[in-house]
This record gives C-alpha cells, sequence and structure tokens, in this order.
C-alpha cells in the first residue's frame, strides 16, 4: 500500500492490467447473446448522384438480417449528423450549413460516404450481401485541392455554399494591421501549406449496440472521448429517441487523439438496428474502412505576412488561411481552424497589430475535425515555421529575432492583439536553457564535422505556446464503498494518458490514503457526470475537481469524526488519511468515518474553469542529411518546457514524447493523398500512408522551466498535446537550416520525405550550376 501526492513520479496503476491482457477495448466486449455483424456498403465515386439502390438480391442473401438505405433514413425522420459549433462571417451572417444523414440520400461526396447497411448473422455474408446491392450512380465533377476548391469555377460540394466556401471568418484588427503594413520598413510573405492526416488510433473505432426488449433501452458500447458527447447527439438529435432510451459505455480506449469524441454515422446506424432487429449489433472497421470513414486532420494551405520596423521588430500580422473541412461539416470542424487555433497566431511574441482570415472550403473528401492539439499546431507550425523564414530574410539568428519580439516576463499579465491572457511563463528563460540544452553554441563545430563527411548538418527551433484547459466545466462525484474503498466517478474518458493514475494520485494526495484504496469509473452514461477528453484538460480541470471533492469530504468528516470522538468539531484536525483531536493520539480514519455515517461522506465538485492555461516551451531538433539520397536522421532532440506544476513527472514525459512522435511524424512521412483526376484516396492503407516508425523517432532530452499557472488551484498547464505541436516546425527548421546553404532553398512544405528532399536538393543544385 503507498501514498502519492502531487509531483510524485508515479507509475500508472492501469499498466499491470493492460500488459497482462486484461484490458477491455469494444471488440473485448462480453455480451449476454450473439452479436449480428453490421457492413457498410461505401460510395466508390469522389461525387455522384445516386440514380436508383436496388436491394431485393441483398434482402435474399444467406444470413441477411435487414438492409436499409439512405431513403429509410428519411422515412424515419431521423435527423443529420450534426456541426454543433455555430459561427459568424466576417460581414455579420451565419456561416452555412451542410445536411448530413446518416447514409447519403441522393448523392454521394466522397470515396466511402455511406450508401447502405446489411446486418446478417456473420460478417463475411453481410460483406458478400453488400455486393449484391445495385446503385446506379451518374458521376459528377469534384473537386479535392484545399485552395483550387475555393477558387470560381471549381465545382461545388454542395449546389447552395458558392465557391464552396461555407465560412469566412475573421479575428483582429484590420485597419490597425493594414496601417502596419503601411509604415512597414520591410514585408516578409510566405505560403505555408499544413497536410491532411488520417488519425490512425492503435484501437479503430467500433461499437456494438445491445437491446433489452422489457425496458426498450439499448446500450451502445463505442470507443469514445467521452460517452456524454455521444448520448444526446445519438439518442436526441438524429434518432429521436431520447437520451433516456439510451446508454452509452466505453471500456478501455486504444488512442482518440481527437477524432473518438465525435460522432460518425455508423452509431447511430448501429443503435437504429440494434433496435428494429431487437437483438445485438456489432460494427468493427477494418484499416481500410477507418481510412475512408474516420474523421482526419488539418488541411490548411496558408499566406503569412509580416510587417516590420527597421530594428527587426514585428509591427503587424496577416494571415490569409483556407481550411479544408471535407464533404461535410462535422461537430467541432468550424471550430478548430478559427476560434480554437487562431488565437495562437501570436505566438510568444508582441505583435501589436494582428489581422487572421480563415475561409472554410468546403471539399469532396472525408471530414475535417480535431486532431491532437486542434488548431493550436497548425497556428504554431505557421508562426514558428514562418519567424524562421523572416529571420533569414532579415540576416538575423533564429534565437535573435525571437528575443527582440518575445513578451517579457515582467509585462505578464499580457494581453495579445488577438485578446488572449498570457497568465505566466519566463519565455526567453525558457529558450536559452533549451539552446543550452542543446549545446546551440556548439553547434558549427558539429556542422562542419559533418560535412567532412559528406552529411549536411542542420539546427532548428521552435519556441511554441499553446492554449488549453478551458471550455466546459467538469465533475467528480465520490463515492464510499463498503470494502473500505473510495469511488471516483468522472466524465472524461482516459484513451491511453493515464487518467486512472492521475486522478487517483490527486486524491490519495489530498486524503492521505493509499492509491491502492481509490478506484475511477469512467465510460458509463448511466453514472458518470457530463465530460469529454479534449484539449490538455483532465488534470487542470478535473483534477481540480477532485481536489475540490476531497476538500468537501475532509470538510464534512470534521463534525462527524467529532462525534464519535466526543470532541469539538473545532478541535479536530485532519492528516495522513485520520481525523485527530488536537495535542492527542485520539484519532480515527477518513474510512471510518465513511462506514460508521454511511453515505454521509458521499459528495461532488464541478470546476469551472475561469480561463484558459498557456503552457509553452523550446523545441531543438538537429539532424543530418545524405544530400545524395536525400534520407535524414535526427542526431539530438531537446525539449524544455513550461507545465507549470509538473503533476506527475514520468506521466508528463510520456505525453510529450508521444507528441513528438506524432509531430515527427508529420514533418518527415505522413501525407493524406486524394488522386486530382479521380478523387480517389491514393493514401488508403499503411502500404501508402507512411507512419513514423522507431528509426525516425528520436530519443528526446526533456526538461522543464515551470512557472506557476495562476488561473487554477493546482498550478498546471495543460500538456497532452504540446509535443506535437512543437516538433513538426522544429524538424522542418532544421532541415531548412541544412539545405539552405548548398542550395539557397528558404523553405520545403510538409512531410519532408527523401523522395521530396532529394528531388529538390538534385532541381536546386541544377539551378545554381546553371
Amino acid at each position: 500500500m503507498a501514498k502519492f501526492g502531487i509531483g510524485d513520479s508515479v507509475r500508472r496503476v492501469e499498466d499491470p492490467r493492460l500488459l497482462t491482457g486484461g484490458g477491455r477495448y469494444t471488440d473485448d466486449t462480453k455480451l449476454s447473446a450473439p452479436a449480428a455483424r453490421l457492413y457498410v456498403l461505401r460510395s466508390p465515386h469522389a461525387h455522384a448522384d445516386i440514380k436508383g439502390i436496388d436491394t431485393a438480391a441483398a434482402r435474399k442473401a444467406p444470413g441477411v438480417l435487414l438492409v436499409l438505405t439512405g431513403e429509410d433514413v428519411k422515412k424515419a425522420g431521423f435527423g443529420d449528423v450534426p456541426c454543433l459549433v455555430p459561427l459568424e462571417n466576417r460581414d455579420g451572417t451565419p456561416r452555412a450549413d451542410t445536411s448530413r444523414p446518416m447514409l447519403a440520400q441522393g448523392r454521394v461526396r466522397h470515396v466511402g460516404d455511406p450508401v447502405a447497411l446489411v446486418v446478417a448473422e456473420t460478417l463475411e455474408q453481410a460483406k458478400d450481401a453488400s455486393e449484391l446491392i445495385e446503385v446506379d450512380y451518374a458521376a459528377r465533377p469534384h473537386t479535392v485541392g484545399t485552395y483550387e476548391s475555393a477558387q470560381p469555377g471549381a465545382p461545388l460540394v454542395h449546389d447552395h455554399i458558392k465557391n464552396n466556401i461555407v465560412f469566412d471568418w475573421a479575428m483582429g484588427d484590420a485597419k490597425a494591421t493594414d496601417a502596419a503594413f503601411a509604415k512597414a520598413a520591410k514585408v516578409v510573405k510566405l505560403q505555408i501549406v499544413n497536410q491532411r492526416l488520417v488519425v490512425n488510433s492503435m484501437e479503430p473505432r467500433g461499437a456494438i449496440c445491445e437491446y433489452d426488449a422489457k425496458d426498450d433501452r439499448s446500450t451502445l458500447w463505442v470507443s469514445s472521448q467521452g460517452v456524454s458527447m455521444i448520448r444526446p447527439v445519438v439518442a436526441d438529435m438524429i434518432l429521436k429517441i431520447g437520451s433516456p432510451k439510451l446508454r452509452v459505455r466505453t471500456g478501455d480506449v486504444g488512442g482518440g487523439f481527437g477524432m473518438k469524441i465525435f460522432v460518425h454515422p455508423e452509431y447511430p446506424m448501429i443503435v437504429w438496428a440494434s433496435r428494429e432487429l431487437r437483438r445485438t449489433v456489432k460494427w468493427i472497421p477494418d484499416r481500410q474502412e477507418a481510412f475512408q470513414s474516420d474523421v482526419q486532420g488539418r488541411d490548411h494551405v496558408s499566406i503569412a505576412e509580416m510587417a516590420l520596423d527597421k530594428d527587426a521588430r514585428f509591427v503587424g500580422f496577416r494571415v490569409t488561411t483556407y481550411a479544408a473541412l471535407g464533404a461535410y461539416l462535422n461537430h467541432f470542424s468550424v471550430f478548430i481552424p478559427t476560434l480554437a487555433g487562431s488565437s495562437m497566431l501570436n505566438g510568444l511574441y508582441t505583435t501589436p497589430a494582428i489581422y487572421v482570415n480563415v475561409k472554410g472550403v468546403m471539399t469532396n473528401t472525408v471530414p475535417t475535425d480535431a486532431y491532437r492539439g486542434a488548431g493550436r499546431p497548425e497556428a504554431a507550425y505557421l508562426m514558428e515555421r514562418f519567424v524562421d523564414h523572416v529571420a533569414r530574410e532579415t540576416g538575423l539568428t533564429p534565437d535573435e529575432i525571437r528575443a527582440r519580439n518575445f513578451i517579457k516576463k515582467s509585462q505578464l499579465p499580457y494581453k495579445t492583439a488577438l485578446g488572449d491572457t498570457y497568465d505566466s511563463g519566463d519565455f526567453e528563460t525558457v529558450m536559452r536553457k533549451g539552446m543550452e540544452r542543446a549545446d546551440w553554441k556548439g553547434f558549427p563545430a558539429r556542422r562542419t564535422a559533418s560535412l567532412a563527411k559528406g552529411k549536411w548538418r542542420g539546427i532548428g527551433m521552435a519556441t511554441y505556446v499553446e492554449k488549453c484547459s478551458g471550455g466546459n466545466p467538469e465533475t467528480v462525484k465520490a463515492q464510499f464503498n463498503d470494502d473500505g474503498t473510495l469511488t471516483l466517478f468522472t466524465g472524461n474518458q482516459t484513451n491511453g494518458q493515464g487518467h486512472e493514475t492521475a486522478l487517483s494520485q490527486i486524491a490519495s494526495g489530498r486524503l492521505g490514503i493509499d492509491i491502492e484504496r481509490i478506484r475511477i469509473v469512467q465510460g458509463d452514461s448511466d453514472v458518470v457526470p457530463d465530460g469529454f477528453t479534449g484539449g490538455s484538460r483532465t488534470i487542470a480541470i478535473n483534477g481540480a475537481a477532485t481536489v475540490g471533492v476531497a476538500d468537501k469530504i475532509i470538510a464534512k468528516g470534521k463534525p462527524l469524526a467529532a462525534n464519535m470522538l466526543e470532541a469539538s468539531a473545532a478541535d479536530i484536525d485532519y492528516r495522513d488519511g485520520s481525523f485527530a483531536i488536537v495535542g492527542t493520539d485520539r484519532k480515527v480514519s477518513l474510512f471510518e468515518v465513511a462506514k460508521a455515517n454511511k453515505g454521509a461522506l458521499d459528495d461532488d465538485f464541478t470546476r469551472t474553469p475561469e480561463a484558459d492555461t498557456f503552457p509553452n516551451g523550446c523545441h531543438i531538433c538537429e539532424l543530418e542529411i545524405d544530400p545524395d539520397t536525400g534520407t535524414l536522421e535526427i542526431v539530438n532532440y531537446s525539449v524544455m518546457d513550461d507545465f507549470g506544476l509538473a503533476m506527475n513527472p514520468l506521466l508528463l514525459q510520456g505525453q510529450i514524447h508521444g507528441g513528438i512522435g506524432q509531430g515527427v511524424g508529420q514533418a518527415l512521412t505522413e501525407r493524406t493523398v486524394y488522386d486530382k483526376d479521380s478523387g480517389q484516396l491514393l493514401s488508403g492503407s499503411f502500404m501508402d500512408y507512411a507512419f513514423p516508425r522507431a528509426d525516425v523517432v528520436p530519443h528526446v532530452h526533456f526538461d522543464m522551466h515551470n512557472s506557476l499557472c495562476t488561473t487554477n488551484p493546482l498550478g498546471v498547464k495543460g500538456a497532452g498535446e504540446a509535443g506535437a505541436i512543437g516538433a513538426p516546425p522544429s524538424v522542418v527548421n532544421a532541415i531548412v537550416d541544412a539545405i539552405f546553404p548548398h542550395t539557397g532553398l528558404k523553405h520545403l512544405d510538409m512531410p519532408v520525405t527523401a523522395a521530396s528532399l532529394w528531388a529538390a536538393i538534385e532541381a536546386n543544385r541544377e539551378k545554381k550550376a546553371a
């Protein structure tokens, strides 16, 4: 038995269970009856009218139980899969909307768009039957390019959305920014692409629905990031059966990264099918299906312009972004490139005038939405890649251009030009300590040594800031059990981060009880409060709520303990898990008080975040390039971060390492490719979509220089997404630093693969020779 507190490096308490095969993911769910299998017939076309669907042969196929199409959805009067975020265009009008039934009605708009569902006794029977469905398609012109789709004359994804621009949104002061540019001593401009990514969580999405005929109630098992985000959308907005008729449950989750927050069309499909058949139905996709149906991430084309004075200080910044949203608006999709990320285009700098214009672009592709960082990685990549470019254009070093423009510690709290207030930090010190950790001063000698071996060496930095840990309130409920344990119920959902460890650790430290006596319950809409996992919120909000409910338990326990000890409540002190009379050895334990006063200590606490947190840091990447092959090796990667209070440094490092792996993958290997001529997804499997491998992801030297956050009681700043935010710009900056002296190239877009890098080197060698 062990007690831990905030700041201890506690090993994950869930790991023994997971490592010994005790995990229970969606596909592992133990069912009360054999499940029928659901299969979704998907569109092979990027854009086409549906002239007719003949399901007669499929309905007669062996083992088939049910076949449904978009016409059945329409007859049932079901709602669409919704976009949940309103948004105002810069002219004051509301954004447009896109109708998205769970099964296509009259038109398909991307390869993989659901057309029909088949339920059969076995998956093989359902697949075979789907091949008997005859769909009469009439192909329409399609568009897949992010920037190209927004140009006049591009085929329209939805007839009512002019030029495919579903919103035209702005943030900042246009007049002040224009004035800054008019007076600027120098203006630098660069186009930057943030490519589309496929999430590819280790555990694919999946869903199982059981039906209870006695109560006319369904139980949906789904791999999610919070059941309370799923239930009202499926039950109230789409199927219209009412939330009391649907219980949503989530077990262990093998990665979510934002994608599993959302209701995908298959979830209402499976509940509908299960209720129609009055039996259990199961849907588990293979990887090819996931590539065509899971919401994807990123996909921006941006034009950045910086106005500088004669001393290379930033006086104005203007950004125009084309954000591809796919064929339909998803739950948060309009929020991600606008309100979620755009204010981070201020970076850590004192730029007095900024104007951001974001155009949401519909394309004949899978919809996009939140992916690890959700708008902030896009903003940080643009800002930090561009600042390095500005440094090169002005003849300054990367650290000098930043130091001249950083917000100083003495200026905090600091309200940025885009409206955020940074409460804490020491940005230049973090950068300088990061440079020291990376031995920045010794780099020229290492570059010379690499050149002697025929290698080009580069070093790149990125000083990022992230806005996170804000938003909706979170509640933690505490219940004492007869077996001498304490259960905490919380609405957020672990998907690999270690919530069970983190929340237990906080409760153990606050209450002074053994961590083994604490149980965490998530993922059951019948018992957990509302909440979800996303935006690096768990420790800052749920952790603070855990502290809050622990303090309420202690306060409620003092008079109860006083009664048991025949003393005054004013004479009762609480420490190390017991209530004691001050100055004596008479005491009673927390669990003894709970047992003697059954239910009296049970309580809950809701934490409403008063402000966002702003973690920040400096990533430095050093690498070598073989100019004859384009291959590269990251030879050193160091991070200096500010996360306020490090609640569990061991868990924290794990989150940073994982985020860097994803960020390096975006910088070097990953890219979603749709064929311009056919609209087909060319990177539709792991044969064509390059995941970062062990020889790509570097060893990370991690350290911290923390400044306590002042806007939450724990002093913590969110950390779950930070690695994925700082990594891409530091890697690409290092690549450009390596090749610029030999090619004159000042920018390359991600992913910088060996093939694309070799081609760029060869093309510019020839130009120089000419």
